[in-house]
């Protein structure tokens, strides 16, 4: 498997964080951080305890906190029910996600990820709810052949677009540029988060 890396300040960003936040807090987190603000219903809510006892951010952190822990357990079924069936990030549809995720989990143990949730918009689109998510973070996980940790993905500020289905959040995709070097078969991981 070929991983596609961003830019090194990226990929940086993933150790940055375990060394502010040690190894063992980095992981495995879905976290709204005390600066954070959610727009939702034409008002702007930036009191932290306010904000974390919205009800659209107990949900959102619901689903990613699943999604947390189907990536822990390497359950793919459980996984892809994170993602909508209308999933689209530049081209890489459902069934692309399903394959990365598959080499992954064959690839690499104990894979985790970090979510430092900064801004959410929550909108009304085609009588849906739909919420865009500013996310710092990662994707880590230890290599089958080596047995050392890596960071497999960073990112720093992206936006996560997700939409309200059966009455949970599912992911759309992220905002951003497609990678530019990607062959068809093999995606880079950033579109799994």
């Amino acid at each position: 498997m070929r991983l596609y890396g961003k830019v090194s300040v990226r990929i940086g960003l993933g150790l940055v964080l375990c060394a502010v936040l040690g190894s063992e807090a980095a992981f495995a987190k879905v976290q709204v951080l005390p600066d954070a603000q959610l727009m939702v219903d034409g008002k702007t809510i930036k009191e932290h305890k306010r904000l974390l006892g919205h009800p659209v951010v107990k949900e959102l952190l619901a689903s990613f906190g699943r999604a947390e822990t189907a990536v822990q357990k390497e359950d793919l079924v459980a996984l892809m029910a994170f993602y909508s069936p209308a999933y689209n990030y530049h081209g890489l549809k459902e069934t692309d996600v399903r394959r990365v995720w598959g080499e992954v989990f064959m690839h690499y143990k104990a894979v985790e990820s970090l979510h430092m949730l900064s801004d959410i918009k929550v909108r009304q689109v085609d009588s849906r709810l739909q919420a865009e998510v500013t996310c710092t973070g990662g994707l880590y996980g230890t290599e089958e052949r080596t047995g050392n940790r890596i960071t497999l993905d960073s990112w720093f500020r992206e936006v996560h677009y997700l939409v309200k289905e059966d009455g949970v959040w599912r992911f759309l995709g992220n905002a951003g540029e497609a990678p530019a070097a990607a062959p068809f078969s093999a995606a880079p991981h950033h579109p799994l988060f």
